[in-house]
C-alpha cells in the first residue's frame, strides 16, 4: 500500500503561534461537547486560547467517557474500602488498562468489562464488534494473551419492531468479531425491557492470561525512546465518539454532530495480538497502549502523563486511509486495531522487523522527551503544546447536584403485598405460572444468541452458557483455571440502587461459587442515565456506595471497569444498571460443577432459607406486569458462608450439580437444572413452606438471595449433610432427580406435573418467535462434541454431546 502524504492537501493548521496572536477567535467548543466553563478552564491552563488541535484533545479527554468527571468522586470508594486480604492477589488494580490477579502457580489473569452502548444503537453490528475489539486490546496491552470473552446485553421490549434490528446487529457483531479472533464466548446476560428501547446496553468483557514475569504497564519513560504507532491506518471512523456520542444523551435533535461509528477488522486484530505478544516476549517495548476511545489524543497524553517526561510527535507521520483528514480529525479518530508503543532506539530495528514479519504497518511518530510537555507538530508547525497531565489526569472533577427521587417512596410503597397481587390458588395455576416465567423473555433460553458464538475454540472451555458461570482452564498440566460470572438487575436497582448493586455482586459471586471456584476479584460496568439529572446522580452515588460496601464485606477487590452515563432518551433514563463481573479461582477444573444434574437418582437439596420476597421478581413482572416495593435483602454474610460451603463440597466431590436461585426463584432453578442435561425431578415444597413460613407461590417464585439448589449423589449424601451441619448452614432435602429422555418431567408433589418436553419447548420458543430460527450449534464450525472431548480429557463431570 502506498503511503498517503498528509501534507498534500487540506487547510492551513491552527498553530500555537496563531492561538497567541488571535486570542479572541471564536471556537466551536460546544459542538465538541465542552461546556463554557470547561472551555474557560482550558484557556486558564494554557494561558491562551487552545489551538484547534488542543481543543480536540481536551474535548475527547475531558469527556465523561474518558475522564469520569462526574463519577470520579464516588469511584474513589473502591480504592479506599480495601483490606489486606483484598490486596493479597491484586497485582494491578484500578487506573491501568485492565486489572490483574495472581491465580497461583506463577499465573495471572487480567479481565475487564466496558461499554459500547450508544454506538450499538446507531450501528449495531459495528458498535458491538468494535466493543469486543476494544476490550481485547486492553487485555493485550497488559502483556496477556486473550483467552475468552463474555457479553452483557440489554435491549428494548422484545415485541417492539426496532428491537429486532438492534438484536440482530449486536449479536452478529459480537459473534463475527470474537469468532474471527478465535476466542470462546463463555456467556453473559441477555435482557429485554422497554426502558432500554433507544438505549441498548452492550457491555463486553475480555479475559487474558499471562505469566507474572510477562506483566507490562503502559507509560512513556526514558528520554530519547521512540514513540511508534502500529496496526491499522487512521481513518475518519469514530471521530468524536468519546466526546460526542458516548458523553451525551439521545434527545430530540441529538448531539450537534453525529460521529461515525468505528469500523472493526477482526483479522487485523488477530494479527495485532500475535505481533504484540512477540514484541513483549522479545522485550522490544517499554510499554504498549491501545488506541480506543479518543485515539491518538488518548494514547499520547496518557503515555506521557504516566511517564517521567514529555513527548514530541510529528503528526504527519501517521499513516492515513483518508488523505483529507485534518490534524484535529487525526487526533480524535477512533479507528480500530491500532496500538502505540514506546521503544528504546537500540531496539527499534528489531521492533520493525517483528511488525514487518506480521505485515503490520508501522510509523515512528516521535520520541519521549524530558520537557514535561506533549508537543505535536503538523506540517512543520506546532499545533499542540500542553502539559499532558492536564489532558489525561487533571481534568474537571464535578460534584453534581444529588437529589432523592420524588417518585421512589411511592414506588417502594407499591410492593406485591401492598398491591394485593393475586397469588396462585392451586396446582394448575402454579403450573401455568411456572411455564410463563420460564418462557418470559428474560428467563427463556437464549440459544438463539449463544449458538452464534463459538464456545469451545482453543480447547480450554470447562463451562459455558447455559451454566451460571463460564470457566477456562489456564494450565493444562495442573488443571488450574478461572470462572467468571456477570450479573445485574435493573429492576432491583430502580427500587433501591444501594441494595440492587449489592445483589448484582451477590448473584455473580454466587454463580462463581456454584461452579466450584473461589470468588476472588471484581470488575464492573456502571450504566446510568444523565449525570446532569440530580436523581440519576443519587442513584449512581447509592449504587457505588452499596457495591463498594459489599466488596469490602465479601473481601473481593474491584480491579477496574467502566462508567457509562447519558444512557437516556430525552428526560427518561434507563434503570440504573451496574453490571458486576466476578472472577474466581479453581485449582483444578476437573472439579467444576455444572448448572444442572446429569444422572437420575440423585438428591436435590436447597441451601438457604426462603422469605416472602416477590417485589421486583420475575414472577411479578411476568404474571402481573408489576414493579414496586423493595428488592430482596442482600445477605452478604450468608453469601460468603454459602460460597465456602460450596467450595468445600466441590473439593470433596460431594456435589454433582448446582444452580443458584435468583430471577424466577426455585421454579426457574428447577427449570434450568432439569433442562441443562434433560433429566427430570420430583420436588416437594411443603417443608419449605412449613420451616420458612411462606406460601406455595413464595416457595416457588420468591427471589430470596444466598440460596442454591444442589444435586448430591446418593453415596455422598451422608458426607454432604455432615458438611452442612458442621457449618450450621440451613439445608432441606426437597427432591430427587428422576426420568430422562421422552419420559422426563418435573413433578411438584401434590400440585402438578410438567413434561420436560413441554417446558423446554416453551423456553426455547420465545426468542425464535421474534428473531427467527435458532442456528444449529455445530453449524458454526464449533462442534458441541468439543465439550465432551474436553470433559473426558480432564475427567470432570460428563457433559452431554
Amino acid at each position: 500500500m502506498t503511503d498517503i502524504d498528509a501534507t498534500q492537501s487540506g487547510p492551513r493548521p491552527d498553530t500555537v503561534a496563531d492561538a497567541i496572536a488571535t486570542p479572541d477567535k471564536e471556537q466551536p467548543y460546544g459542538a465538541l461537547g465542552l461546556k463554557p466553563d470547561e472551555y474557560d478552564q482550558i484557556r486558564e491552563i494554557l494561558g491562551r486560547r487552545p489551538t484547534s488541535g488542543e481543543l480536540a484533545m481536551y474535548s475527547v479527554m475531558w469527556s465523561e467517557h474518558c475522564s469520569y468527571k462526574s463519577s470520579k468522586i464516588y469511584l474513589r470508594q473502591f480504592g479506599k474500602k480495601v483490606n489486606d486480604k483484598m490486596r493479597e492477589r491484586l497485582l494491578v488494580g484500578m487506573g491501568e488498562n485492565a486489572g490483574v490477579i495472581d491465580i497461583g502457580e506463577g499465573w495471572a489473569v487480567t479481565f475487564k468489562v466496558e461499554s459500547h452502548n450508544h454506538p450499538s444503537y446507531i450501528e449495531p453490528f459495528q458498535g458491538a464488534a468494535t466493543g469486543v475489539g476494544g476490550i481485547i486490546r486492553d487485555i493485550i496491552s497488559m502483556g496477556a494473551r486473550p483467552v475468552a470473552v463474555m457479553d452483557q446485553l440489554r435491549f428494548g421490549a422484545i415485541d417492539e419492531p426496532d428491537t429486532a434490528r438492534v438484536v440482530h446487529g449486536v449479536v452478529s457483531g459480537i459473534s463475527s468479531y470474537a469468532n474471527c479472533l478465535g476466542l470462546p464466548n463463555l456467556g453473559g446476560e441477555t435482557v429485554f425491557d422497554g426502558v432500554y428501547q433507544a438505549n441498548p446496553l452492550v457491555n463486553a468483557l475480555g479475559v487474558g492470561v499471562l505469566r507474572h514475569e510477562d506483566l507490562h504497564l503502559a507509560n512513556a519513560s526514558g528520554a530519547g525512546n521512540k514513540v511508534v504507532l502500529f496496526g491499522a491506518r487512521t481513518g475518519g471512523d469514530g471521530i468524536g465518539g468519546a466526546s460526542i456520542l458516548a458523553s451525551d444523551s439521545f434527545s430530540e435533535g441529538g448531539p450537534t454532530k453525529r460521529p461515525a461509528v468505528q469500523v472493526g477488522d477482526p483479522f487485523a486484530e488477530k494479527v495485532l495480538i500475535e505481533c504484540c505478544l512477540e514484541l513483549f516476549h522479545d522485550e522490544l517495548v517499554e510499554g504498549i497502549q491501545d488506541l480506543g476511545a479518543a485515539g491518538i489524543s488518548c494514547a499520547t497524553s496518557e503515555l506521557a502523563a504516566n511517564g517521567d517526561g514529555g513527548m514530541f510527535i510529528e503528526l504527519d507521520s501517521v499513516l492515513l486511509r483518508d488523505p483529507s483528514l485534518t490534524a484535529e480529525e487525526i487526533l480524535m479518530s477512533e479507528s480500530q486495531e491500532r496500538m502505540m508503543a514506546v521503544v528504546h532506539p537500540d531496539k527499534l530495528d528489531a521492533f520493525l522487523a517483528v511488525t514487518a514479519k506480521w505485515d503490520v504497518e508501522t510509523s515512528v511518530l516521535g520520541e519521549v522527551t524530558d520537557t514535561g510537555r506533549l508537543v505535536i507538530n503538523w506540517r512543520g508547525e506546532e499545533i499542540v503544546n500542553v502539559d499532558p497531565s492536564t489532558v489525561a489526569v487533571d481534568g474537571p472533577v464535578y460534584e453534581r447536584p444529588v437529589q432523592y427521587p420524588a417518585w421512589i417512596d411511592e414506588l417502594q410503597a407499591s410492593g406485591v403485598r401492598e398491591s394485593e397481587l393475586a397469588r396462585a390458588t392451586g396446582g394448575d395455576e402454579l403450573r401455568t405460572q411456572m411455564i410463563a416465567v420460564a418462557a418470559s423473555p428474560n428467563q427463556a433460553s437464549v440459544d438463539w444468541v449463544t449458538n452464534q458464538y463459538d464456545k469451545y475454540v482453543l480447547g480450554n472451555t470447562a463451562l459455558s452458557f447455559p451454566d451460571g458461570a463460564g470457566m477456562i482452564r489456564v494450565d493444562e498440566e495442573s488443571g488450574l483455571g478461572v470462572a467468571i460470572a456477570t450479573d445485574a438487575n435493573g429492576r432491583y436497582c430502580q427500587l433501591d440502587p444501594y441494595v440492587g448493586s449489592q445483589l448484582a455482586l451477590a448473584e455473580a459471586y454466587r454463580n462463581v461459587a456454584s461452579s466450584g471456584a473461589v470468588p476472588t476479584a471484581v470488575t464492573d460496568c456502571l450504566n446510568f442515565g444523565s449525570p446532569e439529572n440530580p436523581e440519576v446522580m443519587w442513584q449512581f452515588s447509592r449504587a457505588v456506595e452499596g457495591l463498594s460496601d459489599a466488596c469490602l464485606e465479601l473481601e473481593v477487590p474491584v480491579t477496574g471497569g467502566n462508567v457509562s452515563l447519558y444512557n437516556q432518551t430525552g428526560d427518561t433514563p434507563i434503570y440504573p444498571t451496574p453490571v458486576v463481573g466476578v472472577l474466581g479461582i479453581i485449582d483444578d477444573v476437573a472439579r467444576r460443577i455444572p448448572s444442572g444434574w446429569q444422572d437420575e437418582g440423585e438428591h436435590l437439596y436447597l441451601l438457604g432459607v426462603t422469605r416472602d420476597e416477590l417485589d421486583g421478581s420475575a414472577w411479578a413482572e411476568t404474571v402481573h406486569d408489576h414493579l414496586g416495593g423493595r428488592p430482596p435483602v442482600a445477605s452478604l454474610a450468608d453469601e460468603r458462608a454459602l460460597a465456602e460451603l460450596l467450595q468445600a463440597g466441590a473439593q470433596g466431590g460431594l456435589i454433582s450439580g448446582a444452580v443458584d436461585l435468583s430471577e424466577g426463584g426455585l421454579a426457574q432453578a428447577i427449570t434450568d437444572g432439569a433442562l441443562r442435561f434433560g433429566v427430570g425431578a420430583r420436588v416437594w415444597i411443603d417443608e419449605i413452606m412449613s420451616r420458612d413460613g411462606v406460601d406455595e407461590t413464595a416457595a416457588l417464585f420468591s427471589e430470596t438471595q444466598a440460596r442454591v439448589l444442589v444435586a448430591v449423589p446418593h453415596e455422598e449424601e451422608v458426607k454432604f449433610r455432615g458438611l452442612c451441619s458442621g457449618r450450621d448452614f440451613p439445608v432441606l432435602r426437597i427432591g430427587v432427580t428422576d426420568g430422562s429422555g421422552a419420559a422426563a418431567q418435573i413433578e411438584v408433589q401434590d400440585r402438578f406435573t410438567l413434561p420436560l418436553s413441554e417446558l423446554g419447548a416453551a423456553s426455547r420458543g420465545t426468542l425464535p418467535k421474534y428473531f427467527g430460527p435458532v442456528i444449529a450449534e455445530d453449524s458454526r464450525g464449533a462442534s458441541p462434541s468439543a465439550a465432551a472431548r474436553f470433559a473426558r480429557a480432564v475427567q470432570g463431570p460428563r457433559i452431554s454431546e
